[in-house]
């Protein structure tokens, strides 16, 4: 018995020593120590040796298991080590090579301006608003002074969810959101930037998709002075410091007095070209004193508290202010043309 337990002993560590992969070392463990190895079947068959030779063999049997397990944790460390070194042979970084150029990324036009916009506006006292894209018809028509079947609905084409939700048509619902947040305090001085949605043919100059920023003063005294020293600033602040502004009356259902804004023509001064008509002025804005029903509605005394209210494209900002004849190039992601803003 003893000399085979030696010669099973001898078996295994040859084909331990041979053994050029892990996974044969695990095929010789379970061959000659497991439940049905060689070595397990003899300390079973023990009940048939001489009592005399029992703590012999047991103590041999048990010896060479404990040199067949060491020898199999000793190669198994070799041969890991092995593997490990060639895999790092193999995987290991020339320094001397080139390394590959990473492009950078670059702040996208529309996010640079609206910044722009932002930083302006907060410089001059106004906090930033923001409410949500899918509003109800509510905030977005009722609230602002265009009930149910105003014909200046039509004006804004909409996308409804519901016949009383529908994405926002502009961020005018921002406004009145915050004024009855407020509870008739003052002075209430935001800007709203947003995304906002209306159903239009895109083309060069149409989105059903763009980006607006609409401010809203609200204090005891406000005028429309107020409101035109406010848009000559930003006006200056973002095209240079010689344009002039002019306000021209305009009807918005939810404004009164109403006005578009000028700028003098960025491309010609103001002596007149063809992106200005030869007229020397180029619309950028929308304006206007609140309408007192709008400041009763939302929890002012119209008799005490004025306010005025503005209204922007970003997307027509951005095109006058880095001559873009296109909307749509704002999101077609082309490199090409997002490269040549840089870090705005």
């Amino acid at each position: 018995m003893q000399d085979k337990l030696l010669a099973l002993k001898d078996e295994a560590l040859a084909q331990i020593g041979a053994a050029q992969e892990v996974r044969q070392l695990q095929e010789v463990k379970v061959k000659y120590l497991g439940k049905k190895g060689p070595i397990t079947e003899v300390l079973r068959g023990m009940g048939a040796l001489p009592a005399e030779e029992r703590p012999k063999v047991g103590q041999l049997a048990n010896e060479i298991r404990r040199q067949i397990e060491e020898e199999l944790e000793a190669r198994i460390r070799e041969l890991e080590q092995k593997q490990l070194e060639e895999k790092l042979q193999q995987e290991k970084v020339d320094v001397t090579l080139p390394g590959r150029p990473v492009r950078e990324g670059t702040t996208h036009p529309l996010n640079g301006v609206i910044e722009q916009i932002e930083d302006i506006f907060l410089g001059m006292g106004f906090k930033i608003a923001e409410g949500p894209e899918v509003e109800s018809d509510y905030y977005n028509f009722e609230a602002l002074n265009l009930p149910k079947n105003h014909p200046a609905r039509d004006m804004q084409d909409s996308f409804y969810i519901t016949e009383e939700i529908l994405l926002r048509t502009h961020t005018s619902p921002v406004q009145v959101r915050t004024m009855e947040a407020m509870k008739g305090q003052v002075p209430v001085k935001i800007i709203c930037p947003g995304k906002v949605f209306r159903r239009d043919t895109d083309d060069a100059t149409h989105s059903h998709q763009f980006m607006q920023i609409e401010g809203l003063y609200v204090d005891e005294g406000v005028s429309m002075s107020d409101l035109k020293g406010i848009l000559l600033q930003f006006a200056r602040e973002m095209f240079g410091q010689n344009q002039q502004i002019r306000l021209r009356p305009s009807f918005f259902p939810f404004t009164e007095p109403s006005a578009e804004v000028d700028i003098s023509c960025i491309l010609c001064g103001g002596t007149g070209c063809r992106v200005c008509k030869h007229s020397g002025w180029i619309e950028i804005l929308g304006s206007g004193m609140v309408h007192p029903w709008v400041l009763e509605r939302a929890g002012y005394d119209p008799n005490k508290y004025t306010g005025f209210a503005f209204g922007m494209g970003v997307e027509r900002i951005a095109m006058l202010k880095y001559g873009i004849d296109d909307i749509r190039h704002f999101y077609t992601n082309d490199g090409r043309f997002l490269s040549q803003f840089g870090r705005i």
